[in-house]
């Protein structure tokens, strides 16, 4: 065999391997991110929170109430406004929690409810009402925020 001919097969199997190599990288990668089998992504059982527009008064934000997902006790929402995202439910007939709705672990909105926990989609993180870690990867509780509900509209105070 020539040196010219064994150099061509070199590259030929250097080439086929990093190529090899590659694809089974990214196949990899693929499964660990698409949420079928890493064991951190979020359950198939996630509902995507409504949607509720808040308005930003300088010292807090507002929201009506009804006929929203928060007309009803146990109803929670996706609040969005020029001074943030939230995460608010009804948790009796005239009281509301309030929590950031940036995950801790890598500043993900969470978007989502399974029951009464908060699922962030990117990374499976769960939170309780309250914004407490339920379950990991995030390690640091969401923060709180005090509420008022007052003629309909709730209050959330920065």
């Amino acid at each position: 065999m020539s040196d010219s001919h064994a150099a061509l097969s070199r590259r030929r199997f250097c080439a086929g391997a990093c190529q090899a190599a590659s694809g089974a990288t990214l196949a990899t990668l693929f499964s660990a991110c698409g949420g079928g089998s890493s064991p951190t992504a979020p359950s198939g059982m996630t509902q995507t929170l409504a949607v509720q527009a808040g308005r930003f008064t300088g010292s807090g934000v507002q929201v009506t109430v009804a006929g929203s997902a928060l007309a009803d006790v146990g109803g929670a929402a996706l609040v969005e406004c020029t001074a943030g995202v939230f995460l608010l439910s009804r948790t009796s007939a005239s009281t509301f929690s309030a929590i950031d709705a940036v995950c801790s672990h890598e500043s993900c909105t969470v978007t989502g409810a399974d029951g009464a926990a908060y699922v962030c989609p990117c990374h499976g993180s769960r939170y309780d009402r309250s914004g407490h870690v339920l379950m990991g990867p995030a390690k640091a509780s969401l923060r709180q925020f005090p509420t008022t509900f007052t003629d309909g509209i709730v209050t959330i105070s920065l």
